[in-house]
């Protein structure tokens, strides 16, 4: 790399869980682009987001900080937020405003769903407002006219996989609400149904036989899993309806177009992919992958995301860094993207970072193929509660209803299908990490 500072492109998805990839492993659907940058670089296979829906993730990939920080626990951002909680030195220590200050170019195109009072005061020159195909488009080609007088910083911001969401909601809406939000998006629910299409000469039988994917492992419920599900599925009706009504091959349907919605984004990402290789920056271009959140993709009979299954809270992270070492390197380290990538982004652009940021850059990991990263356990913030979670074992704890603890120990219980809570083997773990979860709701009472 030598004195020169690399590009920063930033690639984003909605709601890809971290076993949505090929190169994850997934039989099931086929993502050439990621996989190429997973070749190229590192794999985070223990990467969890802050919160598991949309705009508190994005907070936190955008400033690096815990949702609570600002009070927001869900999509519901301007509702739960006072003036009281727009605390100065977040939006004057804006990522783009730092990146323009250490020399970069800072653009940003797609998705961004944060309230229009955040947006701006980040600091971007935004460059496209569209999500999908043109914003792959104009990506490309700001690569490919981009001169050399300074590095680009390049947020781009895809909306899919995202589109599986309104599956549930075109089967089964019925609310004034869900019908508004049928019309309103009425670009993803075609996306999405033209997902849903059986391949060209395919029966429905020789589909489900051999083509669609199978149920996963953790499809039944649990029958001790928390009551804050069925709270949330009480102010979703959609989403219990489908949880009772939907059969099995309906839920495979599901997976099976989710899995395309895959496919499409990996598609855009690679026209942006190409223009760096293109522009032949790909040995100075350090390239970001990741998504806000999961889906919970048939498992445990549900959809959707907000709860705190892993599902929903892993996701995908790949760093291809500058290094021009081998790639097709794991990592298990525990990350947090909401926290950690922000300060991977200012180590490669030698920024100043503030101080009060929690996360630890991923640089070096990136480059030198390291495995240690210092830090026992992560906690992710939910509209319906809180976990903390270590390479091993996650402890829940829910603000409401029966069941609020749970345990689950990945060794013995991986796909989360029973509650240890209350198992005497596990005691000293869950302890610790129920104190974890003790120490960050004190810390996030003093910020009220």
């Amino acid at each position: 790399m030598g004195d020169k500072k690399p590009n920063i492109l930033w690639i984003m998805t909605d709601q890809q869980g971290a076993n949505m990839l090929s190169c994850a492993g997934n039989p099931y659907l086929q993502t050439p682009n990621m996989d190429f940058l997973a070749q190229n670089g590192v794999r985070y296979t223990n990467t969890y987001c802050t919160n598991p829906v949309c705009l508190p993730s994005r907070f936190s990939l955008m400033t690096g900080l815990y949702p609570s920080e600002v009070g927001v626990r869900s999509n519901g951002f301007e509702k739960e937020m006072s003036q009281d909680h727009q605390p100065g030195y977040i939006l004057e220590n804006g990522i783009a405003k730092l990146m323009k200050e250490a020399g970069y170019r800072a653009v940003y195109g797609g998705k961004q769903h944060l309230p229009a009072m955040w947006s701006p005061n980040l600091g971007f020159d935004h460059i496209c407002n569209d999500e999908r195909d043109t914003l792959a488009d104009v990506c490309a080609d700001y690569i490919l006219n981009s001169q050399d007088d300074k590095p680009y910083f390049m947020v781009a911001s895809f909306i899919n996989p995202h589109d599986i969401c309104f599956m549930a909601i075109d089967d089964h809406g019925r609310t004034p609400h869900e019908m508004w939000l049928k019309e309103k998006y009425h670009l993803e629910v075609e996306t999405m149904r033209h997902a849903q299409q059986l391949p060209a000469g395919v029966s429905e039988e020789a589909f489900y036989m051999r083509i669609c994917p199978p149920l996963p492992e953790n499809y039944q419920p649990s029958s001790d899993e928390a009551e804050a599900i069925s709270i949330m599925h009480s102010e979703n009706q959609y989403m219990r309806l489908a949880r009772e009504s939907y059969s099995d091959n309906d839920w495979r349907l599901h997976r099976y177009t989710y899995a395309r919605l895959t496919e499409q984004v990996d598609r855009q990402i690679g026209k942006v992919i190409d223009a760096v290789v293109k522009k032949g920056e790909l040995d100075n271009t350090v390239i970001i992958f990741t998504s806000d959140h999961g889906d919970m993709d048939a498992s445990h009979k549900m959809e959707q995301k907000s709860i705190l299954y892993n599902e929903c809270c892993r996701v995908p992270l790949i760093i291809k860094g500058v290094s021009g070492k081998p790639g097709g390197i794991t990592c298990d380290a525990l990350i947090s993207n909401g926290l950690d990538l922000i300060c991977t982004v200012f180590d490669y652009a030698c920024a100043a970072a503030p101080a009060y940021l929690p996360g630890i850059s991923l640089k070096d990991t990136a480059e030198q193929a390291a495995n240690d990263i210092p830090r026992d356990a992560l906690i992710v913030e939910s509209e319906y509660g809180k976990m903390a979670v270590d390479k091993s074992s996650k402890y829940i704890k829910y603000d409401a209803g029966a069941r609020a603890e749970q345990f689950y120990d990945f060794d013995t219980n991986p796909h989360e299908m029973f509650n240890q809570i209350g198992d005497e083997r596990f005691k000293e773990k869950i302890d610790t990490l129920s104190q974890f979860v003790k120490t960050h709701e004190s810390r996030a009472l003093l910020t009220d």
